[in-house]
């Protein structure tokens, strides 16, 4: 087992047997800071390195995609780090670096082109996160280019990006992909240097959720910012704020980089909480705010702003749903996202019960480009998909 030379405190149950794997995870969050407190830089310093597991360590940075941040830390605070180790750290930022700068240049092409064509359309994530948040896009890890568009700009983005050499990762028929437009989020476009390279999205998250946060609002609400050298549209602190919260509620806070994403985002952005909390109450996502705040500052033991403290404060199921979903990410447990189980932790996030009736209604009733391939039938009768829908959830239910 590890034992470093400082205590922990994690915000889930440690006992006596906890497995390597949580403790390490505990130190793990200790480095997952673009800005290390003095305090931290000492535990770090302090740590007893000869008692590490480096290939868990590196699995866990790498599975949570905190590795070239984490690295850069140990790199440069840890006392007595092993040579091998200290060559693998280097070795993976910067791999990590040459790819982030790939996709930074690739960025300024693609935002060029789209650009010309006076297309109105805001990267988000990737390079522009990196580097509005840790200031070097090599710190932060990512595989892809994500861009938000309306819904009417996705054809003439998409013949854009062919334009420039790329295509839709999946062929779907003009009828599907219309579907797919209405009930669906995003399409993956691959390039000549790999697949699903580039994403165009037109919501934040399917239909199905129920959250109906415009992103010709978001596009309205940009600002500007420089990456690499070259202006680029961004969104506001306030909708990337909204936005990493939603994306890590998503994914259930299942991997530390999104819960690094928006501490730093607190810490880093100058945001408008008023405007922020105002957004969230309207779109009924207070306490998807609220988990993601406490998960911040119990799991990285990141310092929160008053607003945010507030916020957690203000719903008395924001704790016992942080401590879960924390005990869950140590643990590295994993979900089915097609899972019942899913569902129900989904509807637990949402405050509202009206939220939660919608989100069950379009689960049930919005077809998927599955249900629409298991039955094939003309586009005038595409409604019809519905009954394919409850079929197919319901052989689910019955299977599991």
């Amino acid at each position: 087992m590890i034992e470093p030379s400082i205590e922990l405190s994690p915000p889930f149950p440690v006992s006596s047997t906890a497995t390597q794997r949580e403790k390490e995870f505990a130190l793990l969050c200790e480095l997952a800071d673009a800005a290390l407190a003095p305090e931290r830089i000492k535990n770090i310093a302090n740590w007893n390195l000869s008692a590490v597991d480096w290939s868990e360590f590196l699995r866990l940075a790498e599975h949570h995609g905190v590795l070239p941040l984490w690295a850069r830390n140990l790199i440069e605070h840890a006392r007595g780090l092993p040579p091998e180790i200290e060559r693998s750290l280097r070795s993976a930022y910067e791999a990590n670096l040459r790819r982030s700068l790939w996709f930074t240049a690739e960025l300024a092409r693609v935002m060029q082109h789209f650009e010309r064509i006076q297309l109105h359309v805001v990267p988000y994530k990737g390079p522009v996160l990196a580097q509005l948040l840790y200031g070097d896009v090599g710190l932060r890890s990512f595989s892809d280019l994500d861009f938000l568009i309306s819904r009417a700009d996705f054809e003439p983005a998409k013949h854009a990006l062919a334009e420039i050499g790329y295509r839709p990762a999946l062929d779907l028929p003009p009828p599907i992909e219309r579907l797919w437009l209405r009930t669906g989020y995003e399409r993956s476009f691959d390039g000549a240097a790999g697949r699903y390279l580039v994403e165009l999205q037109w919501a934040v998250l399917p239909h199905f959720y129920g959250v109906d946060l415009r992103v010709e609002d978001l596009l309205a609400r940009a600002g500007r910012t420089l990456v690499g050298g070259c202006e680029v549209p961004c969104l506001s602190p306030e909708d990337s704020l909204l936005v990493l919260c939603l994306h890590a509620a998503k994914h259930l806070w299942t991997r530390l980089i999104w819960l690094s994403d928006i501490a730093e985002t607190l810490r880093a952005q100058t945001v408008d909480y008023s405007l922020v909390f105002s957004r969230a109450r309207t779109l009924g996502l207070g306490r998807i705010l609220g988990v993601s705040f406490w998960l911040v500052k119990n799991v990285l033991h990141s310092e929160l702003p008053k607003p945010a403290e507030e916020m957690v404060a203000s719903d008395p199921h924001v704790a016992a749903l942080g401590r879960e979903f924390a005990g869950r990410l140590a643990r590295g447990a994993t979900y089915d996202f097609e899972s019942t189980e899913y569902f129900l932790l989904i509807l637990k996030v949402r405050e509202r019960r009206g939220d939660r009736l919608r989100y069950l209604w379009r689960l049930v009733w919005t077809p998927t480009v599955g249900d629409v391939a298991a039955v094939r039938l003309p586009e005038a009768l595409f409604p019809l998909h519905r009954i394919v829908r409850i079929c197919r959830l319901t052989r689910k239910l019955i299977s599991r």
